[in-house]
């Protein structure tokens, strides 16, 4: 029964596994800023599990404290201002809601794969991540950074 987004959704790829989770009852909105991303995910069928919409997580259309969790797979490197849109997330999930940020390769893989090395000021690497979702009322509760995956856990501070 809870209300979900799958921020930056993209094809929509984790909307059945978020109507899973939150059930009949639930919301599920997808949202992305890309047409063709939303358009290749009404293709694929995903909008059976969630209402797709063309927003920009930077300015959601959404009132404050209407989400449960927020889900949003490899959008941290997508957006142009981080913290503003990590404080954005933050107005729309109620205190005790829950942020997860996800990839599904881990920071060194992912920076192999680009040719590039890991640097210090990855926003993704805990000691930055940490400090920048507390600023915008996130606290960070639990951190993976594997080659197989990243996985960053956050509950909304009150």
């Amino acid at each position: 029964g809870d209300a979900v987004l799958d921020a930056g959704c993209g094809t929509g790829r984790a909307l059945p596994a978020l109507r899973a989770a939150v059930g009949a009852r639930g919301t599920v909105l997808g949202f992305d800023l890309t047409p063709a991303m939303l358009a290749a995910a009404r293709q694929a069928g995903r909008d059976r599990d969630g209402t797709l919409a063309l927003a920009d997580v930077a300015r959601l259309p959404l009132r404050d404290g209407c989400l449960d969790a927020v889900f949003a797979a490899g959008l941290i490197s997508h957006l142009t201002d981080p913290r503003s849109g990590l404080c954005e997330l933050a107005r729309v999930v109620r205190p005790g809601g829950s942020f997860a940020l996800f990839h599904p390769v881990g920071r060194a893989a992912l920076a192999a794969r680009h040719g590039r090395a890991l640097t210090p000021d990855d926003l993704r690497a805990e000691p930055n991540l940490r400090p920048l979702l507390a600023r915008c009322g996130w606290r960070l509760d639990s951190y993976t950074d594997e080659d197989t995956r990243f996985l960053a856990l956050a509950v909304r501070q009150g």
